[in-house]
């Protein structure tokens, strides 16, 4: 399959505002994400400033921003701000706290008011199972399951994804995504089941071009790059 016929959305990942100019060039991104680690790492420490400066830049794409509270009154204040920032602008809410508490309250009520949300850090059906009625109402929201995480544990991703897209069709304004893939195949993974988006950090996005190569060729190119380090490294028997 070749990139154009794909129907699953890629979003970049990412707190780099460089590489997010680039990325926003590209026709395949169609919309960004990022999270607390993610800026963290890079260095950001005006969290609002650069989150404005995003939609600044990007106006036309969905992009979206997590709320970092761990209370639920603190999550709500910060979530109206954050859904203030732009009409492409969903707010990230975690599904739980960090003590393990269900935050479907929230997503109800904000969701009832049109604000659009992405509910992140799932990982299991019981979880999308609980949100998905808290949406109702919502004029455009997703449901984030990190089936990276999932695979890191030795499970298979592909059947809870598939199950949460049948328990999510009941509400049409939903969209899942296919979170923390750890490579391009799972772009086509993704795509194979009907997910509807799929985020990837920069560096999975890098690999984009070669998709589709051939794979004699990437075997002599394995093999002049073994060559090429050896030689270069000076190692002798």
């Amino acid at each position: 399959m070749l990139l154009a016929d794909l129907k699953v959305k890629i979003f970049a990942d990412g707190a780099d505002m460089a590489g997010i100019r680039e990325l926003n060039r590209n026709p395949l991104i169609k919309g960004f994400t990022t999270n607390p680690t993610l800026m963290a790492k890079a260095g950001i420490s005006d969290y609002e400033g650069f989150c404005r400066g995003l939609v600044a830049e990007i106006p036309d794409k969905p992009v979206s921003f997590e709320v970092f509270a761990d209370d639920l009154v603190e999550m709500e204040r910060q979530a109206r701000l954050i859904g203030s920032w732009g009409a492409n602008v969903y707010v990230k809410l975690p599904i739980t706290t960090t003590g393990g508490e269900f935050i479907g309250p929230l997503v109800s009520k904000l969701a009832g008011e049109g604000f659009r949300l992405n509910i992140t850090a799932l990982t299991t059906l019981e979880q999308v199972e609980a949100v998905t009625p808290c949406l109702e109402g919502t004029p455009g929201s997703y449901v984030s399951i990190f089936a990276g995480r999932i695979a890191d544990t030795g499970l298979d991703p592909v059947p809870i994804l598939s199950a949460a897209l049948d328990v999510m069709s009941v509400n049409p304004g939903l969209e899942l995504i296919w979170a923390s893939p750890r490579e391009l195949l799972n772009v086509f993974q993704a795509d194979a089941i009907g997910c509807h988006v799929i985020t990837a950090t920069h560096d999975i996005l890098k690999k984009l071009p070669l998709i589709g190569k051939d794979l004699t060729q990437y075997s002599l190119e394995t093999v002049k790059m073994f060559y090429t380090d050896g030689q270069a490294a000076g190692f002798r028997l």
